[in-house]
C-alpha cells in the first residue's frame, strides 16, 4: 500500500472554485476510477492558511497509482469539468505531491 499526499495552492481568491470543483466533480470521479480518498482538508493554520487544499489518496502500488491517475486524467468528464471551472481563469497556482510507503514499518500496517 502506498499513499499520495497532494497539496494544491490556489490562485488568490480562487479557493471557492476549487472546493466547488472537488465537491461537484473530482470526488465523484475519484470513486469512478477507484482512487481511494483517505483525507481531504483546507489548511486552517500555518503556511498557506486559507489558500491550500490538501488530500491523501491510497493505492496498492506504483502501477495502480499510474493506471488510475492516467484513467482519471483521460476521462472526458474530468477534462470538461476542469475546463468549465477554469473558464474565468486558472484555479491552481501550484501542486505539490509526495508518495509515501509505510512498508518499512511492519507493525504500523
Amino acid at each position: 500500500m502506498i499513499y499520495e499526499i497532494r497539496e494544491y495552492t490556489t490562485v488568490p481568491g480562487r479557493m471557492p472554485a476549487l472546493v466547488k470543483r472537488f465537491n461537484e466533480h473530482t470526488l465523484g470521479l475519484f470513486q469512478k476510477h477507484g482512487i481511494d480518498l483517505d483525507f481531504i482538508s483546507l489548511t486552517g493554520f500555518g503556511d498557506n492558511t486559507g489558500n491550500e487544499l490538501v488530500y491523501v489518496v491510497r493505492f496498492e502500488d506504483y502501477g495502480d497509482l499510474e493506471r488510475k491517475w492516467a484513467a482519471f486524467q483521460g476521462d472526458p468528464d474530468w477534462q470538461a469539468a476542469k475546463a468549465a471551472s477554469e473558464a474565468d481563469g486558472p484555479i491552481v497556482a501550484n501542486i505539490s505531491r509526495r508518495i509515501l510507503s509505510p512498508s518499512a514499518f511492519e507493525a504500523a500496517q
